[in-house]
């Protein structure tokens, strides 16, 4: 065990951060909405001083073969070097990867949408929502940022008027909205030595030993797990793991109003 883990365990062990909060504290959390005008729908979250936008954009184009009636949502992740030395420029990372395809498992496990109403004409025409997220700034907690980020401006996105010849106008918006049947919010929750937090900084998530992304929609339902690090869980660090993130979705879930 190198000496900076060994630190933050021995602070853990009295109930303390290295930024002086509480083990099950976030940090201050605040979302704007509508913060990008080239997108249909879009949202900004901070968490402490992590910054990530989510841009929605509506595509048209086919089905899929297997689901010839049923649009979809395509979630893509960009981690910009401005928001983080470690960043490099050019093809997505795996980390980047990783957010995004949590960010789209929570959203759609939770079936909060209706894909068969995102289809024009069966097997023929389709929309595809593309859910853009944008990073700004990186101390910590990339995964709920952007989930929240996601739904955020998945909920205020509005369908592009349609032009003469069926084709979107982008620059004028419809009324219609995306119809959201539940709003899934993930909470990740990290496990150092035997002791769990959740928003971690920089540094703790450079220590941890596993974490667990969890969405739970508004009755505590659970709809999409992701499990991450390099210690196995045991079903007990699970169960509670899963407690402490159904308890703080219901914190985040407040953000969306």
């Amino acid at each position: 065990m190198n000496d900076f883990k060994k630190h933050i365990k021995q602070g853990l062990d009295k109930d303390i951060r290295l930024d002086g909060r509480k083990p099950m504290d976030y940090r201050e959390v605040s979302l704007q909405n509508d913060t990008s005008k080239n997108a249909e729908g879009s949202a900004t979250v901070k968490i402490g001083n992590t910054e990530v936008i989510v841009g929605v954009k509506f595509e048209l184009g086919k089905p899929y073969p297997d689901k010839p009636d049923e649009g979809t949502i395509m979630v893509g992740a960009e981690f910009l070097p401005m928001a983080n030395p470690e960043f490099e420029p050019g093809p997505p990372t795996i980390d980047a990867i990783e957010v995004a395809r949590v960010t789209d498992r929570g959203i759609r496990e939770s079936k909060a949408m209706d894909f068969k109403k995102l289809c024009i004409s069966a097997g023929e025409k389709c929309w595809i929502i593309s859910i853009d997220i944008c990073t700004i700034n990186d101390e910590g907690n990339l995964f709920d940022a952007s989930a929240l980020a996601a739904i955020a401006a998945i909920k205020n996105a509005k369908f592009p008027s349609l032009k003469e010849d069926g084709s979107p106008d982008y620059k004028k918006l419809s009324s219609k909205k995306l119809e959201l049947k539940f709003t899934p919010v993930s909470v990740t929750v990290y496990k150092i030595g035997d002791k769990f937090i959740v928003d971690p900084t920089i540094e703790e998530q450079k220590v941890y030993d596993s974490r667990l992304t969890v969405a739970t929609m508004e009755d505590g339902r659970l709809c999409a797990m992701q499990k991450g690090g390099e210690m196995p869980l045991t079903i007990e660090e699970i169960d509670k793991m899963v407690e402490i993130a159904t308890e703080k979705g219901k914190m985040l879930r407040k953000f969306l109003g």
